[in-house]
């Protein structure tokens, strides 16, 4: 009867034990997510920023504009 008792006490805190590893582990995964979702706008930005200038030099470059072919300075 003692032993069994002490098996209940043990399941008891192994399962206190794991309830808390799963919370921990749980505002981890809610930290990386907000990580993430964050990456992500920023790539969502850029990836317009770069369509952008990718558009501006194209159209540059289309109107014959002498500047397009300059060397920058420091070559």
């Amino acid at each position: 009867m003692r032993l069994q008792r002490l098996y209940r006490i043990f399941h008891i805190v192994n399962a206190l034990v794991l309830e808390e590893r799963i919370a921990h582990l749980t505002r981890a995964v809610d930290d990386l997510s907000d990580v993430v979702a964050r990456q992500q706008r920023e790539l969502d930005r850029l990836t317009r920023l770069v369509g952008l200038l990718t558009t501006r030099e194209a159209e540059r470059e289309a109107q014959g504009s002498p500047e397009a072919d300059v060397r920058p300075p420091h070559w």
